[in-house]
C-alpha cells in the first residue's frame, strides 16, 4: 500500500513538473512572438493546453512566471562566458572573439531578445527582469573587453554601443551586414574612438 502511495505521488510529481515546464514553454514562445506585455495568461493557457486557474496554481503573479521564462531561456542558450577570453592578451583580438559570440547569441535569440528589449522600455516588469537576468552579466562583459584599450569616455561610450543589442540589430537585420561586417564595423568605431583619446591626451 504505501509503495502504491509513493508511486502515485511520484506520478502526480513528475505530471506537475511537466505542466509547469510546458506552461513556462509557451510562455518563452508567446513572449518572441508577442512580447511579454502583449502576452496574456489566457493566451498562456491556450498555448500550453491548460486552463487559466492552472497557470495562477503554479505562478501565482506575473514575476514568478517571468523569472521562471527568463531562467528557461538563459539555460537553453547562456549569454557568452567572458571568463573563456582571459587568455587573449590582445584586446583588439578580445573585444572582437567577445563581439562575435555575443552577436551570434544576438542572432539565435533575435526575435525573443527584439520583442523583450522593446517591451522593457514601457514595462516595468520586463525591465526588472532584464536587469537582473542581463544586467551585471553586461557590465562584466563590458569590463572584460575595455581592459587594455585606451582611456576615455569616448571608448567606454564606443565598447557599450558595440555590446548593445540594438547596434546589432541595425547593422545585421537592417543594415544587411554580415555577423562578420558588424563585428569589424565596430571594431572600427571603438578603434577610432581610442585615436580621439590619445589626441585629447596629448593635446
Amino acid at each position: 500500500m504505501n509503495q502504491k502511495r509513493r508511486y502515485v505521488q511520484k506520478r502526480r510529481a513528475e505530471m506537475q513538473a511537466e505542466t509547469r515546464r510546458r506552461i513556462v514553454e509557451a510562455t518563452v514562445d508567446l513572449h518572441g512572438e508577442l512580447g511579454p506585455a502583449h502576452t496574456s495568461i489566457s493566451a498562456i493557457a491556450e498555448r500550453a493546453g491548460v486552463q487559466r486557474h492552472t497557470v495562477y496554481a503554479h505562478f501565482p503573479n506575473e514575476r514568478e512566471l517571468a523569472l521562471a521564462c527568463s531562467g528557461l531561456a538563459f539555460e537553453r542558450d547562456p549569454l557568452p562566458d567572458e571568463r573563456a577570453w582571459r587568455a587573449i592578451l590582445d584586446p583588439e583580438e578580445r573585444l572582437r572573439r567577445g563581439l562575435t559570440e555575443l552577436y551570434g547569441w544576438y542572432a539565435r535569440n533575435a526575435d525573443l531578445a527584439g520583442s523583450v528589449m522593446r517591451d522593457a522600455e514601457m514595462d516595468r516588469l520586463t525591465r526588472d527582469i532584464v536587469r537582473m537576468r542581463m544586467g551585471s552579466r553586461m557590465d562584466d562583459l563590458q569590463m572584460k573587453l575595455r581592459r587594455g584599450l585606451p582611456p576615455g569616455r569616448e571608448v567606454n561610450a564606443a565598447v557599450w554601443l558595440a555590446l548593445s543589442f540594438q547596434t546589432w540589430r541595425t547593422l545585421v537585420k537592417e543594415g544587411g551586414l554580415s555577423q562578420e561586417a558588424a563585428v569589424e564595423f565596430m571594431l572600427r568605431a571603438v578603434h577610432c574612438a581610442g585615436e580621439k583619446s590619445k589626441r585629447s591626451a596629448r593635446a
